[in-house]
């Protein structure tokens, strides 16, 4: 017998149709879904209404520096793995009105804080390092539902209302790509928590079925409006075979003694190598599904009757971003690049008590000339132990 908030052991088998019918059921329910797209020669996030809109038959070939897609035998619709979009874009937009403020005889007042009306999202296709990046967020700007629902000091009411309201569908990854290192960061490839339903895509001998694993009482309600048969010994098997194939392709890892060897690091030559090749073009950040630096751009109209204050995301890489009086703070690529790195890796524990980094690899692929973190992180450790 289970108990009530016990989850685990609640899985099915849906077919493609039972996908269908998840789509249409969280449609009904008044959700945006949102879920993989092939669009531009990438895999992006953006609504879909069916499982024709997912990338069926296309994987993605990641290096250092390289992203392509490639038609791939089969029609499986998760065989990608991580493109150029992050759910961050959804939780966390890119561009966000905070106020807008008109003159009055009183003075400038407040006639809108833009507070959101829009459809609740349904998240499609979440990945394991997705669903860990969710969670470091939820720290950065006080999103804790489970131990302290209300009792956060500073908490970013836009996120937490986005992030309270999604209902998450993740997805176990069946294969990886050359710049995953989730494995070494423990955030996949399966997902273990933070999801309403879980799917693992099983495929080959003319079947095109998902393992379906539930999360929470939301999840547990919505499987029980799908179409779906029981779970047989032969599911279980495929399904950890395909996590395990996905497990054995993390080719790259992060030393473990990331954040004691960069906090000791801060002066090491390795740091001027790396700025001979990094472009201070930003895509790391951009692409990385934790990073949260912003700006803030106050627009005044000419006769001074309005004013509206926006907020857009920022990089610890461009020049202004560490600006004060007398200048920028950080002037040289030297410094951008180990501030982000050192950020990312050693005292973002300081913080918020858990890395930046949950291991997608994207920032590797999407580096214009390719700088990989885990072999900067490895190669100032080995100095340190004589290895070079």
């Amino acid at each position: 017998m289970l108990e009530e908030d016990d989850f685990t052991e609640i899985k099915a088998v849906i077919g493609v149709d039972g996908l269908d019918t998840l789509i249409s059921v969280l449609e009904h329910d008044g959700h945006e879904v949102i879920g993989p797209r092939q669009s531009d020669h990438a895999i992006i996030f953006d609504r879909i209404t069916s499982s024709a809109d997912l990338p069926a038959g296309w994987l993605d070939e990641q290096n250092a520096g390289s992203y392509r897609l490639v038609r791939a035998a089969g029609d499986a619709l998760f065989a990608h793995v991580v493109g150029p979009h992050s759910w961050k874009r959804y939780l966390y937009p890119p561009t966000q009105k905070l106020w807008h403020a008109e003159k009055t005889e009183h003075g400038m007042t407040v006639v809108s804080d833009f507070a959101e009306e829009r459809k609740p999202y349904a998240f499609l296709g979440v990945r394991a390092c997705e669903l860990a990046a969710m969670r470091v967020q939820d720290k950065v700007f006080g999103y804790d539902p489970i131990d302290h629902p209300d009792g956060q000091t500073y908490v970013d009411p836009g996120y937490a209302d986005r992030r309270r309201r999604a209902l998450i569908v993740a997805v176990n990854c069946g294969r990886a790509a050359s710049t995953c290192f989730c494995v070494s960061m423990d955030t996949g490839p399966k997902a273990k928590d933070g999801y309403d339903l879980a799917l693992t895509e099983l495929t080959g001998d003319s079947r095109h079925e998902f393992l379906v694993e539930v999360g929470s009482r939301r999840g547990r309600a919505l499987l029980g409006r799908l179409p779906h048969r029981p779970v047989e010994i032969a599911d279980t098997k495929a399904a950890k075979a395909a996590v395990a194939r996905a497990v054995a392709q993390n080719r790259r890892a992060l030393v473990p003694e990331a954040a004691a060897v960069l906090k000791a690091n801060r002066d090491h030559t390795r740091w001027d190598e790396v700025a001979k090749r990094c472009l201070s073009c930003a895509n790391c950040t951009m692409v990385c599904p934790t990073c949260f630096c912003s700006t803030m751009e106050d627009s005044t109209v000419l006769d001074g009757s309005s004013a509206t204050r926006t907020r857009k995301w920022d990089s610890c890489f461009t020049m202004d971003f560490s600006y004060i009086h007398g200048g920028s703070v950080r002037r040289e690529t030297r410094s951008r690049y180990r501030q982000w790195m050192t950020h990312k890796l050693s005292t973002w524990h300081e913080q918020f008590g858990t890395s930046g980094c949950t291991g997608c690899g994207r920032c590797i692929a999407w580096c214009p000339v390719g700088i990989d973190i885990t072999e900067e992180t490895r190669a100032i450790r080995d100095s340190q132990q004589g290895q070079h």
